[in-house]
């Protein structure tokens, strides 16, 4: 890699459940056009391709939200400077905590997972999560979703046909763990989707909600954001209307990855030698 390049902010997009990394290739060669460079590792137990995770879903059993974190910190501390953190649902929730824990430099989270403290538990959020929650024995392993399920959860604000198209391409099974860790978080002392949002030794973080959604409901993620209330470090939100949980994925994804850019150069980044820190 060029010393040019290295200079070049890093972004570091993390996936959720039942989603792989290979789904965020338009808004890596989006954001490498725009002069960023990027990366999107899957999490612990993800094989290289769709296809191969599938074939492989046991690599994923028990893997929870803490071992992701861990894995991405890992990850982190091999590059040259702190990246800013792009993360959708789950992916949503374990930015967060990289941001608040100094490893990343900003944080971008979009319809993400609740962080502990939201008491909000719409029905739809029920519903979505049901196909793992309903069966205690899940915790420890993988789950997949069917067409149905993933048009309920993700593409219901899209056509049958988009939906279905976005499930053959980019579904692999998914571990039970986080959401079983996530759904007792406001009963675990020391639960792993606890976040710090009250410091302010932070950068900048950006919450990210469609208004359709159902598994991670708008009024979430505004509870989320009422969570940070206390911290002095900017914390803003933007609603995309009438969109679900697809939006980094679907036909409309341009819309929310442009919205992102301009949000990071409102933050007015500057290079400082291989590093990225908001001015």
């Amino acid at each position: 890699m060029s010393e040019a390049s290295d200079r070049r902010p890093q972004i570091l997009f993390i996936h959720g459940l039942w989603i792989h990394s290979s789904a965020w290739r338009d808004w890596q060669d989006l954001y490498e056009a725009s002069g960023y460079t990027t990366s999107a590792p899957g999490w612990p137990g993800d094989g290289d391709t769709v296809l191969d995770t599938r074939d492989h879903p046991g690599a994923l059993d028990d893997v929870g939200i803490e071992a992701i974190c861990r894995h991405y910190a890992a990850l982190i501390d091999q590059m040259p400077a702190n990246p800013i953190v792009i993360g959708h649902s789950f992916g949503g929730l374990i930015a967060q905590k990289l941001l608040a824990d100094g490893y990343a430099t900003a944080g971008v989270a979009i319809d993400p997972a609740p962080i502990k403290g939201v008491k909000t538990l719409p029905f739809s959020q029920l519903r979505a999560g049901f196909p793992v929650l309903g069966n205690p024995k899940n915790k420890r392993r993988t789950v997949s979703l069917t067409a149905k399920q993933f048009r309920y959860g993700f593409g219901n604000a899209l056509t049958q046909e988009e939906s279905d198209q976005l499930y053959r391409a980019w579904t692999i099974p998914g571990p039970g763990r986080p959401l079983f860790e996530d759904a007792t978080a406001n009963f675990t002392r020391n639960s792993p989707a606890a976040v710090d949002t009250r410091t302010s030794e932070r950068g900048p973080l950006l919450l990210i909600s469609g208004t359709e959604d159902h598994t991670v409901p708008n009024p979430v993620t505004q509870e989320v954001l009422r969570l940070y209330g206390d911290s002095r470090s900017i914390t803003d939100y933007q609603e995309f209307a009438g969109r679900g949980h697809s939006l980094t994925m679907d036909s409309g994804w341009r819309d929310v990855a442009d919205a992102i850019l301009a949000w990071l150069s409102s933050q007015q980044f500057r290079e400082t030698g291989a590093s990225a820190t908001a001015a």
